[in-house]
């Protein structure tokens, strides 16, 4: 990694990569933002985007986070982004975050985080002293954790309808919670399975009423959400979303280029399914 100056980082995968590194020895996930200016929430997704794809790309789901904040500047309309993107990230892949280097008023919003989500915010003055800390800190990795499944194939069954005529694939999330990775790959497993079977593509109506999706779950879910629209959806709409889901649906549209389509009911999602369909 390079130490440049304000502002020099362009938020593409090439530019974020040069503020990303791994010390596989040490099992650390190095996250160099000294000087990194977030103007907006574009730049908060698409630096946390091309992290995601980096720690997936290495195979193995669990790191110790170190991140360098010398200089970084995080304008107001970002923080939010970027404190939600960031627990996403911690909860699917870190055993344990280290901060060095904060600015005095990046350790002032920092510190202010940690009192209302109950974290330690882990604040060390060198990088030195960030990995020291680490050091102390248990591996998780031997102990492989495995989720015990929450659910069966009879709890997705009912979820699923195609409407043929139409060509809408419905999926029903309404009280449902994913609450780690293994429930998404499984839910997401049954999805694909039904789908390669009726061997085309279709539009996706999806009902999100009371869903939760759980910070460990948000990384694998946007994912395999991303791969299925990708192989088999015709277009994908919205409806009755909840604030907490919403709110994350709408930052990984502004990075991951689709349009989060959220109607409140079902009314207005197949009204946006029926204009898409004359879009083309």
């Amino acid at each position: 990694m390079q130490n440049v100056t304000v502002d020099e980082i362009e938020f593409t995968p090439e530019g974020i990569d040069t503020r990303l590194g791994f010390l596989e020895d040490k099992m650390i996930f190095e996250v160099d933002l000294s000087h990194v200016h977030f103007h907006n929430t574009a730049d908060v997704n698409a630096f946390y985007d091309r992290c995601e794809e980096r720690v997936d790309a290495t195979g193995e789901p669990l790191w110790f986070f170190m991140i360098n904040y010398q200089g970084c500047r995080i304008d107001p309309h970002a923080w939010i982004a970027f404190s939600r993107r960031g627990k996403t990230l911690n909860k699917a892949h870190s055993m344990g975050s280290v901060r060095y280097d904060a600015s005095p008023e990046t350790r002032a919003q920092i510190e202010r985080a940690a009192g209302t989500d109950a974290f330690d915010p882990n604040l060390f003055a060198t990088r030195d002293a960030a990995i020291a800390r680490i050091a102390e800190l248990p591996s998780q990795r031997r102990e492989k954790i495995i989720h015990e499944p929450n659910y069966t194939r009879a709890d997705f069954e009912p979820r699923i309808e195609f409407l043929l005529q139409d060509r809408i694939m419905l999926v029903d999330f309404s009280d449902f919670t994913f609450h780690h990775a293994r429930d998404v790959d499984d839910f997401y497993d049954y999805i694909e399975e039904l789908i390669k079977k009726t061997d085309r593509k279709w539009y996706f109506l999806v009902n999100y009423n009371n869903c939760r999706i759980e910070p460990a779950a948000w990384v694998e879910y946007a994912r395999r959400g991303k791969r299925l629209n990708i192989a088999a959806s015709l277009g994908s709409v919205r409806y009755a979303a909840g604030s907490e889901t919403e709110a994350e649906i709408r930052l990984r549209a502004e990075s991951q280029d689709f349009r989060p389509n959220i109607r409140n009911t079902r009314e207005e999602a197949l009204a946006r399914i029926a204009e898409m369909k004359v879009e083309g």
